[in-house]
């Protein structure tokens, strides 16, 4: 199959890397970022690709872009993996819209999109009989929304907790084990590439709670925005606050939790005991829930970074391809 592939940063780049070195059947045979693009109908060669970013800042041809590589038709799958605007989902929506509507299949790690628009997308994704995959909006390489549309299919959904972000658990953890300050914890986030330079969206709790709300409307069948969703961040969260926990035998951690049942969705530093399986360390992600036939299930692994949320994307195109190959 055929995939175009917007927004060649770190994890567009990384996904290509992925496909170069592995033989899926997949044809890459468009790249657009921000200031170009390029388009072949027949193949695009990754590494020049690649080499030509490195060298020029720039994927291809600067009198290219995105609507070309629309109006252009040369792909089945369409890889939206540019920043997000978690307001608008703009200009994401957009070229998810366009896609979608054109009969192609779109594959996001995007959160603006689908936490401002799922129901749309999803209803005109079946409307013209394509998929839309989105596994790697939530918690990088951690398979939790295959895990519960498919591995947990059967059972109801009691309750959801997570660390969704894997910046303020990095910086928890450095505060407790070695007794940094929130300051001095954050700037180290920032000097290692975890912690953006401006990490507003992490710290207060904004980006946990974009993902719950993906989870909540994609999966828990809610209908909820931002807006709903109670946050509050760690940048208030002091040593001294950590020390007293732990002297209880616990910690403290950013958690979003949802609970369908009660419509409550909420993000905010919780006290909680140090064997619990959410006390992950580092950029690590985990998510709980409990279900009525299962019980208690936990998913953990790392959340962010080019390759796991090239991981999460390559497993949509895989499940893509095989439904295609099934359906021919």
């Amino acid at each position: 199959m055929r995939i175009a592939i917007i927004g060649f940063g770190a994890v567009g780049q990384g996904l290509a890397r992925a496909l170069a070195d592995t033989d899926m059947g997949f044809v890459i045979t468009a790249v657009a970022d921000s200031r170009s693009a390029c388009i072949s109908a027949d193949g695009l060669v990754l590494s020049e690709v690649l080499a030509r970013k490195e060298e020029t800042g720039l994927c291809g041809d600067r009198e290219i872009g995105i609507a070309d590589i629309l109006s252009s038709g040369a792909f089945d799958i369409l890889v939206e993996v540019s920043p997000t605007n978690a307001d608008t989902g703009e200009p994401a929506l957009s070229t998810i819209r366009s896609a979608l509507g054109m009969g192609k299949h779109v594959v996001t790690s995007n959160k603006g999109p689908i936490a401002c628009a799922y129901h749309e997308l999803k209803a005109l994704a079946d409307e013209k009989g394509v998929m839309l995959g989105y596994e790697a909006t939530v918690a990088g390489a951690v398979p939790i929304v295959s895990g519960l549309r498919q591995g947990l299919a059967g059972n109801a959904i009691r309750s959801l907790h997570g660390i969704l972000n894997g910046t303020c658990n990095y910086i928890l953890t450095r505060m407790r084990d070695e007794g940094l300050t929130y300051p001095q914890a954050l700037q180290e986030a920032r000097d290692l590439g975890y912690a953006e330079a401006d990490p507003t969206y992490d710290v207060k709790g904004i980006d946990a709670a974009i993902k719950l709300v993906i989870l909540a409307n994609t999966v828990l069948g809610m209908d909820i925005g931002l807006s709903d969703v109670g946050i509050t961040g760690i940048d208030s969260i002091t040593l001294e606050a950590l020390s007293l926990a732990e002297a209880e035998g616990a910690t403290i951690r950013l958690i979003g939790e949802i609970l369908p049942e009660k419509n409550q969705v909420r993000v905010s530093p919780r006290v909680i005991s140090l064997d619990h399986p959410l006390v992950v360390d580092g950029t690590l992600n985990a998510i709980s829930v409990c279900c009525d036939l299962a019980g208690p299930v936990t998913f953990i692994g790392k959340g962010a970074g080019p390759y796991p949320t090239a991981s999460a994307i390559l497993a949509d195109l895989n499940f893509i391809r095989d439904a295609y190959d099934r359906g021919a």
